[in-house]
């Protein structure tokens, strides 16, 4: 699930899992693979259209908690919001997937031709992209494929997926990385959600604390329930585009276009590699 099945890789653990996975504590969730064990099912009903709806559970630390479905980060395109596949037309060349969750996406991209790789930190999230026939599947963080040297046209960050650039402190990090893997020319396409600038009374408590602690206002710390698996708890961005472009000074890449949602705080992002 493109927003949430690679929310790990900023917690810099690995999560367990199964049944020897680490409970945090007697009575609460096991430590494993929550993203990827609610995706290994949902893709099965995919394919079982009579199948009942699977949902995944949402867990901010300031005890807020929401459901999603899961079986909108496999859906077909016909099935994608107009943004979703407007972010599709702004890609080029050889594409990273980043946090490709069941592959929604890099199935697409790859039936259009494209050269993409789907990158997840999720074991679960990797075996449902491979079941989904995408060709090229990499399980690991930025940080790790990097190192192994490869290159690519644009990066794709789908589903709010700007959050995995995870706190002040770590996107410029995580840009550096992708400028490390980028070809002359690169572009990043990402959308973010905005709760920084959030008016909502749902935010604004958390936003204040934030702010007194020093940290960006949409700065969230969460992890991602499924049955009795848990993720560790992570960090995820709700950065505004003002942020995002701060963020991106002196990494190598330049904010250069931003479409704001007609109908919620979510925005698409065009970077730019840098001369």
């Amino acid at each position: 699930m493109d927003a949430f099945r690679s929310l790990t890789e900023v917690s810099g653990d690995e999560p367990g899992e199964g049944d020897g996975a680490e409970r945090m504590d007697p009575l609460g969730p096991r430590v494993g693979d929550a993203i990827g064990e609610s995706l290994l099912l949902a893709y099965q009903a995919f394919l079982e259209s009579s199948a009942a709806p699977l949902f995944q559970i949402i867990e901010r630390d300031d005890g807020m908690v929401k459901a999603f479905p899961v079986r909108t980060w496999i859906a077909t395109i016909d099935q994608w919001p107009e943004e979703d596949r407007q972010a599709l037309d702004l890609l080029k060349g050889t594409v990273l997937d980043i946090g490709a969750g069941g592959g929604r996406a890099a199935r697409e991209l790859q039936d259009r031709g494209h050269a993409v790789t789907a990158m997840d930190v999720s074991p679960g999230a990797v075996e449902v992209c491979r079941r989904q026939g995408i060709r090229s599947v990499v399980h690991g963080t930025v940080d790790e494929h990097a190192a192994t040297g490869p290159r690519y046209d644009s990066f794709l960050l789908l589903g709010a997926n700007l959050g995995l650039l995870d706190s002040r402190e770590r996107a410029p990090e995580f840009l550096r990385a992708l400028a490390a893997m980028a070809a002359p020319g690169a572009v990043i396409v990402g959308q973010g959600n905005n709760r920084s600038d959030s008016t909502d009374p749902e935010h604004l408590a958390l936003n204040r604390r934030n702010l007194r602690a020093g940290r960006i206002a949409g700065q969230r710390v969460m992890r991602i329930r499924h049955r009795d698996v848990a993720t560790p708890w992570f960090n995820y961005l709700c950065l505004s585009p003002r942020e995002l472009s701060q963020l991106a000074t002196g990494t190598g890449w330049e904010l250069t276009d931003v479409v704001n949602s007609k109908n919620s705080t979510t925005y698409l992002a065009t970077l730019h590699l840098k001369a």
